[in-house]
């Protein structure tokens, strides 16, 4: 026997109009959301308290440090502060620079009324592995820019003399702990607090993405026009890689793996952590290159972030009203009531 064929139905549901809408899903940079305690007045609050307790936590650095520095016989420079040498002094200096790494976690904490880890990613927390993918991914690309850096015609080439095992090895090895510290303390200031607390202000991530590469360039001073675009540059797609991964493991491997190179180079040379030049200072053709590591960086995790997709949102917290208090039933004993009577509708015991 034929039966016809069945048709798709379309069957009418009635959703009420004072239905509870579905919980945004916030992006990195609008994790300021993600606490119930939210206030636009903390994202201020909290950039003055990084702000004060960075330096605060710097100069304590290297109180303790001149003081430890004294204690041991180190000698008096000619400006009255302790002379480390170059392996200490620089260790110093990116202590200091990585004490605001504890600096952003409090004001998250204390000031955004959030989990601290919600500044490393939606999740909560530092991805690890995800970290490990991207510092994998950097390794290459940056080591090739560096190498080309190499072949670039430098006009009135002064020789690098090999600073010798002696002073490289005890710097590389200072080097290999401290700068991802650093360049971790950067990517929390700058990635971090200052991208979220733009954003929890304003939807749209580039009016959260441009200040923060703006200070991020300013920050390492004004040298030449072309290394302050770089620097703009770098800060521009270490936040959107940020935003498009959930987290800052992939600015942070693509800082530290930078760092890494860039000091180990300066260190194998004679005096070479004695410079006080930065990305700031660096001529065009050197930012060419730079800027060919960094977009290739940016697609290599991309696609990895094909492969491996990381979590990139999560759900806003939604308000649940509290529930409003029901008044308990009036109960009269059973010996209290009487049939009625002659003398009304019931009488008084």
């Amino acid at each position: 026997m034929n039966t016809p064929m069945s048709t798709p139905v379309n069957i009418p549901v009635n959703i009420p109009a004072d239905a509870a809408p579905l919980p945004e899903a916030l992006a990195y940079h609008r994790m300021a959301r993600s606490s119930v305690r939210h206030r636009w007045w903390r994202s201020l609050l909290g950039t003055g308290f990084v702000v004060v307790a960075g330096v605060v936590a710097a100069v304590l650095v290297y109180g303790i440090g001149s003081v430890l520095g004294m204690v041991k016989g180190y000698p008096e420079s000619p400006d009255g502060t302790v002379e480390f040498g170059l392996v200490s002094g620089t260790a110093l200096d990116l202590l200091a620079i990585a004490s605001a790494v504890p600096v952003v976690l409090l004001a998250v904490r204390w000031i955004g009324r959030r989990p601290a880890g919600t500044v490393s990613s939606v999740t909560g927390r530092l991805r690890w592995g995800w970290l490990g993918w991207c510092v994998l991914a950097a390794l290459p690309v940056l080591a090739l820019t560096t190498g080309g850096v190499f072949l670039l015609p430098v006009d009135d080439a002064e020789p690098m003399p090999w600073a010798g095992w002696a002073v490289f090895g005890p710097a590389l090895a200072m080097l290999l702990v401290l700068v991802p510290l650093q360049a971790a303390a950067e990517e929390y200031v700058f990635r971090g607090w200052l991208t979220q607390a733009v954003g929890g202000l304003l939807r749209n991530p580039w009016w959260a993405l441009v200040p923060q590469a703006l200070l991020f360039a300013a920050a390492h001073g004004w040298g030449t026009p072309w290394g302050f675009a770089d620097l703009a540059v770098f800060g521009v797609v270490a936040g959107w890689l940020t935003v498009r991964t959930g987290g800052l493991e992939a600015a942070i491997g693509l800082h530290a793996v930078n760092n890494l190179l860039a000091f180990g180079v300066s260190a194998a040379v004679v005096d070479g952590l004695k410079s006080d030049e930065t990305a700031a200072d660096a001529p065009w053709q050197l930012v060419a290159v730079d800027l060919a590591g960094i977009a290739l960086y940016a697609a290599a995790v991309l696609w990895l972030a094909r492969r491996r997709p990381p979590v990139r949102t999560v759900p806003a917290p939604v308000l649940v009203p509290a529930p409003v208090p029901v008044p308990a039933p009036l109960t009269v004993h059973p010996a209290r009531l009487q049939a009625p009577t002659a003398d009304g509708p019931w009488s008084r015991p």
